[in-house]
C-alpha cells in the first residue's frame, strides 16, 4: 500500500473541493478512524520487550549483575538499571 496519495485519486471532486477551501497544495494527515494502536503494539515490539525485561530482573534477582547483563542484553548500564528498577 503505498503512503501518499493524490487527493484527486481518492477523493469525490465534490468532497475534494471542499477540503480545497481550507488547504492547498500541502500534505494533510488523515488519522485512521477509532482508537489507534499504541507504540508496538501491531508488530508485537511491545510485547517482546516486556518479555525481555521480565528475564533481565528475574536474572538480576537471581544474582546476576548489571555489567553482565548489560553485556548479554547489549543494553548499557543504564538502561540494565532503570529495567531493575535500581537508580544507582
Amino acid at each position: 500500500m503505498k503512503r501518499y496519495y493524490n487527493a484527486t485519486e481518492v477523493l469525490p471532486a465534490e468532497l475534494l473541493e471542499q477540503v480545497q477551501q481550507y488547504v492547498q497544495g500541502v500534505r494533510l494527515y488523515i488519522p485512521i478512524k477509532g482508537e489507534p494502536a499504541g507504540w508496538g503494539v501491531k508488530s508485537g515490539t511491545r510485547a517482546q520487550l516486556a518479555q525481555r525485561n521480565a528475564v533481565i530482573r528475574t536474572r538480576y534477582a537471581e544474582g546476576a549483575g548489571i555489567e553482565t547483563l548489560a553485556r548479554e542484553f547489549f543494553l548499557s548500564h543504564d538502561r540494565v538499571r532503570k529495567i531493575i528498577g535500581k537508580n544507582g
